[in-house]
């Protein structure tokens, strides 16, 4: 550790000492540092600025009631018998004044052993300083809850990114705009709730853990059950479970709930992570297509009131209709030296990846669907900026949408790509049993050549569609990614309160 390091942090040290000493000064004077809400808040500090903001003074003065405000200290500006408090609730900010002639001894006792970062009641009215700030005129102080450490430097504030995601409260204490990101996430996500269930969707929950890893291609975690005797798996999707409910007779249900994925960590990948799936019994991917397009474009109208959007150095157009392309036609269009040739011609096109900077991501004997999807991955995903729909996805990495009747070598399915990103997956169901095993086989093959994201086998499943499972569409949204968009939120640790981090070393622990 630097000595500038070790000065820091026995500033600090000492600070968190000077303010346990303030703690005993005040339990000296009966004063409880911890007491029990018994101080009721009757406003916040949007509803005092909306109600004073447009009075002029003589029109505040003739008001006569009398405000009960909390929230915690963010500024101090003392003048000796009395001064301003600056606190914060979770709307916004407003200013106290307090005058020693207008509390009692113990309420200035305890003015005069407040540190930033406590948590104060303040009773009084409403009122315009000198410079027009308005302010509560305080009769009565309560300390609602003592701070003995100190928050981040004011003018610095927590720039540490990592601290930042590690403490997360002190990021939404001194960063309004990452408080911000979280209340507009909530209102995102109440805003689809209510978007589904007024176009008739229900939403269920299903189980967090599998007997089967199934749903998807992905990773999982695994956990044990003791009682039971058995691994499960945490799930990376609800998919398998929510097509049940299909064939039990549900024609339009969704799930809003976490997944997890044994993956690596980036700024659009958390092994943690909030997926909403919806299907809906008699419709095709087209009719997803049209539900999406409907969703996001009317959240856009909804909290901005535009079409367009900026993310990073990107304008996003959200105008309709959004671009539709096919994977191959897609490839084609991106990468000059391909013909459609060579995407039939299995060695051709090994050919071709091995001359490029991701040949080494070629996998063991690849089949065409798998190297057309790798090339899209690397050279054309990152290119697509605007709201895209890439459609027609080969079979081979598609083991649970429906085959095109006239081209079964391709599935009835899309991907929605913004700014170089997936943000939903959907397809129209496979509900063939026969063609199900079939393909879960497939999976199983891939499986047994090392392919640890292979899907597994699903017996169950199977049954359930013998029982028959009515033509469907089944659709899925990343809302951590939709957020990140919607907010022009670099990282996806940005929109998750408690993203997953890598553990801290253990001399950090000590050195702080």
């Amino acid at each position: 550790m630097s000595n500038d390091q070790h000065q820091h942090g026995e500033a600090k040290f000492d600070e968190r000492k000077v303010r346990i000493e303030k703690m005993e000064k005040l339990r000296e004077q009966n004063v409880n540092p911890y007491p029990r809400s018994d101080f009721k808040p009757n406003t916040s500090s949007i509803k005092l600025t909306e109600t004073f903001a447009p009075l002029t003074n003589e029109e505040i003065e003739k008001q006569t009631a009398v405000y009960k405000y909390v929230g915690r200290i963010i500024m101090i500006r003392d003048f000796g018998k009395g001064g301003f408090l600056l606190l914060a609730d979770q709307e916004g900010r407003f200013q106290a004044f307090i005058s020693k002639a207008d509390l009692s001894e113990q309420e200035f006792f305890i003015y005069k052993h407040l540190d930033i970062g406590d948590f104060v009641g303040v009773e009084g009215k409403c009122f315009k300083t000198r410079t027009g700030d308005l302010a509560i005129h305080t009769v009565k102080l309560v300390l609602m809850s003592k701070a003995l450490r100190p928050l981040p430097e004011k003018f610095h504030g927590l720039t540490d990114v990592e601290a930042r995601y590690r403490q997360r409260y002190l990021d939404l204490i001194v960063n309004p705009e990452s408080k911000e990101v979280f209340k507009k996430r909530s209102m995102m996500v109440n805003f689809i709730r209510s978007y589904l269930s007024e176009k008739g969707f229900l939403e269920v929950e299903t189980p967090m853990m599998h007997p089967i890893a199934g749903g998807a291609v992905a990773k999982p975690f695994i956990t044990h059950h003791n009682a039971l005797g058995v691994d499960l798996y945490m799930r990376i999707a609800p998919e398998l479970y929510l097509k049940r409910l299909l064939v039990g007779g549900f024609e339009k249900v969704f799930e809003l709930n976490r997944n997890f994925r044994n993956e690596g960590i980036s700024t659009f990948h958390n092994p943690e992570f909030t997926m909403m799936e919806v299907y809906m019994a008699y419709g095709t991917y087209e009719d997803h297509i049209e539900l999406v397009e409907d969703l996001v474009t009317s959240m856009v109208k909804k909290f901005y009131n535009t079409e367009t959007l900026k993310y990073g150095e990107h304008q996003l157009s959200f105008a309709r209709p959004w671009a539709k392309i096919s994977v191959h036609d897609v490839v084609l269009k991106n990468c000059p030296s391909l013909t459609a040739e060579i995407l039939k011609d299995k060695e051709a096109l090994i050919k071709y990846i091995k001359t490029k900077h991701y040949a080494t991501m070629l996998p063991k004997d690849p089949n065409i669907g798998e190297m057309l999807m790798l090339v899209f991955d690397e050279e054309v995903q990152p290119k697509i900026v605007n709201p895209t729909f890439i459609t027609h996805y080969p079979v081979e990495i598609s083991p649970l949408a429906r085959r095109f009747d006239d081209d079964p070598s391709v599935t009835e399915r899309f991907e929605l790509f913004i700014a170089g990103k997936e943000v939903a997956n959907a397809f129209t169901e496979l509900n063939d049993p026969i063609d199900q095993k079939g393909r879960f086989l497939e999976q199983e093959k891939n499986k047994a050549k090392g392919d640890e994201e292979a899907h597994q086998f699903d017996d169950d499943f199977i049954t359930a569609l013998e029982h028959a499972m009515p033509p469907a569409a089944g659709l899925g949204i990343g809302i951590d990614r939709l957020v990140m968009l919607l907010t022009d939120s670099q990282s996806i640790r940005d929109v998750i309160l408690f993203p997953v981090l890598r553990p801290k070393k253990q001399e950090e622990e000590q050195g702080e």
